[in-house]
């Protein structure tokens, strides 16, 4: 585990709607093979368990067992564990539980059955196992999100391969028996990754169906009883592939749901935030990103009554696919945004709202720690004091993407200045070293036009950053030569 200076992210910053959170602190986990962080959640103590899966620390060689990890208030590594057998395991989602141990639920790879069943693991507040138990059939069988439930067990959600696949839910109780289970969908492939007990003790599932809908994948929403008899369900998207990939129950007693879409947006797939009524109606959605591929992994509503969105982004950030946070507010308009990352590809998967107002993500980072892939979590502090859209500070500048890009030798990167100001542009490698400073000092209101000529450097990505006073913007380009 190490801590990652503030002076690595280089480039958090890449949309400006107005001011965003500043980094409290991030930490990596892991070795010199591949870790990966699924889901985390703020513990009674303050501080966080996460959980994954870990090639680095497992019982045997190449192959992954369940990583669960535990940190302080700061992200400081107090132990872990790791859980499984000699084939691929995995961890999906953790939560802490009333006697403050841990369940875990994931996929045991390759069974008696041989085919991965559903994994579900119960520890004591230290991360050592008290039980484990495995659900499914002779087939693919996977569990994505668990919960204690209010009787005192846990209810799952996945999928189950009985043909074509369908939403697996499975009631357990506190130790570990199974009481039921409910296969859910149609005659196609229908899947369910997000579960949350309701507050009249049934179940809410969010996922994707290929069986009904508009054509493709469709985000599948499908409310149960307490018994897990379907009472309603509701699809959500277009005539492309459209994915639910996290639900929560909203203070209102309706359901956010988070997930990506290729149906609608900008381009490539973007970030699907869609807003429903109790019984499932849409309200409102809302799609964000670029023109590339932007996925949504995580919801949560926050204390204001907004949302706070994880996921990932290829449209912005340094290179490659970076975490993409996003605030909206109760509407789903967007409040601001963050895409954080490095020279190589990092993913957010899941985020909480801190007890201190600020946020929590996890997720996995080839750009910093050990080597491979690590376990990555971030912590930013709250936007106290960050004027909200309702009275909107209007942009003093705007800049433009490089043009022509990819470029060789030369290209412009145009800025406009809604009033005089002291400006930086600088370019990066994609390392994050200063090339060259290419404006330093004072301009005039205006549009402005700088050449950059890249004839002295390699081919590559590089990072072009615009500062002007309290606001900072990026955007990369590629010199090909």
């Amino acid at each position: 585990m190490r801590t990652l200076s503030l002076l690595l992210i280089l480039f958090i910053i890449l949309t400006t709607v107005n001011a965003q959170p500043p980094t409290l602190w991030t930490q990596t986990y892991g070795e010199y093979e591949d870790d990966r962080g699924y889901s985390v959640q703020q513990t009674n103590d303050g501080g966080f368990i996460i959980a994954g899966e870990s090639d680095s620390y497992s019982s045997g060689w190449f192959h992954y067992d369940v990583y669960l990890i535990k940190t302080d208030e700061s992200g400081n590594e107090l132990w872990n564990q790791t859980f499984g057998g000699d084939r691929d395991d995995c961890g999906y989602s953790v939560q802490q539980t009333s006697d403050d141990g841990y369940i875990i639920v994931g996929y045991n790879g390759y069974t008696g059955a041989w085919d991965p069943d559903v994994y579900l693991i119960k520890t004591d507040s230290s991360g050592y196992e008290e039980w484990n138990q495995t659900f499914g059939g002779a087939f693919d069988d996977r569990g994505y999100s668990v919960q204690e439930t209010s009787d005192g067990g846990y209810i799952v959600v996945g999928f189950t391969d009985v043909g074509d696949y369908d939403v697996y839910l499975i009631k357990i109780d506190a130790s570990g028996v199974e009481q039921w289970n409910r296969p859910i969908g149609g005659s196609d492939d229908d899947r369910g990754y997000s579960v949350q007990q309701t507050s009249d003790s049934g179940y809410i599932i969010a996922g994707y169906t290929m069986s009904y809908g508009a054509g493709e994948k469709d985000v599948y929403l499908v409310k149960t009883d307490a018994s897990g008899s379907q009472q309603w369900s509701q699809v959500f998207g277009g005539s492309d592939d459209d994915y639910g990939k996290s639900v929560q129950q909203a203070s209102d007693g309706g359901y956010i749901i988070a997930g990506y879409t290729s149906s609608y947006g900008a381009g490539g797939s973007d970030v699907y935030l869609v807003k429903t009524d109790e019984f499932g109606i849409e309200q409102w959605s809302q799609t964000f990103g670029g023109l590339d591929s932007d996925m949504g992994h995580s919801v949560r509503q926050t204390s204001d009554g907004g949302y706070i969105i994880a996921g990932s982004t290829y449209s912005f950030g340094a290179a490659y696919m970076n975490i993409y946070l996003i605030k909206t507010d109760y509407s789903g308009n967007q409040q601001w945004s963050q895409a954080l990352g490095g020279q190589f590809n990092d993913y957010g998967e899941c985020v909480q709202q801190t007890s201190n107002g600020g946020y929590i993500i996890a997720g996995r980072t080839e750009s910093y720690g050990a080597g491979g892939t690590d376990v990555w979590l971030i912590h930013l502090d709250s936007e106290t004091g960050v004027n909200q859209l309702d009275e909107p500070q209007p942009l003093t500048y705007y800049l433009l993407p490089a043009y022509p890009n990819p470029f060789n030798p030369s290209t412009v990167i145009s800025f406009e200045l809604q009033v005089a100001s002291f400006v930086e542009l600088t370019i990066y490698d994609i390392s994050g070293s200063k090339i060259t400073s290419v404006v330093n000092g004072w301009r005039d209101a205006g549009m402005h036009e700088v050449t950059f000529n890249g004839s002295n450097l390699a081919s590559g990505v590089y990072i072009y950053r615009l500062k002007e006073e309290e606001f900072v913007a990026s955007g990369k380009m590629v010199l090909m030569k």
